[in-house]
């Protein structure tokens, strides 16, 4: 069951163009429930019809969360760039916690949660 949420602007950081991976049905689902999405990944030109940024640093935009999709080892190389950008949260997707990510948001005051976006999608509570 699908509700109607307040639009944000979401970053998915490691979006797939595989309709099998759920960082694809994550843009979909965004997409269908009128938020805005900045889809990341640095080999991709295009996912769903939207334009793919390389890097979280050529955001130049407020962005309401960041998603991950990316797993924690590939994480901690992006720690500087996640903290310039500043989203509003940042949500954990089973698989890619990671605790030098969680210590980095923390110090610099960036709320996060491990969750599933979808699940949040669906159940109502992504809005925040």
């Amino acid at each position: 069951m699908k509700t109607k949420q307040r639009e944000q602007t979401v970053v998915v950081l490691g979006a797939s163009a595989d309709p099998e991976r759920y960082a694809y049905r994550a843009v979909a689902l965004l997409r269908e429930l009128g938020h805005r999405v900045i889809p990341v990944h640095p080999a991709l030109s295009e996912v769903q019809g939207i334009p793919v940024v390389k890097g979280l640093e050529a955001i130049g935009e407020r962005v309401d969360t960041l998603t991950l999709y990316v797993g924690p080892a590939r994480l901690a190389a992006l720690i500087p760039a996640m903290v310039a950008l500043r989203p509003g949260r940042v949500i954990f997707n089973p698989g890619t916690e990671s605790p030098e990510v969680v210590a980095a948001l923390d110090a610099a005051g960036i709320p996060w949660e491990e969750a599933c976006t979808l699940v949040m999608l669906r159940t109502g509570q992504f809005d925040f």
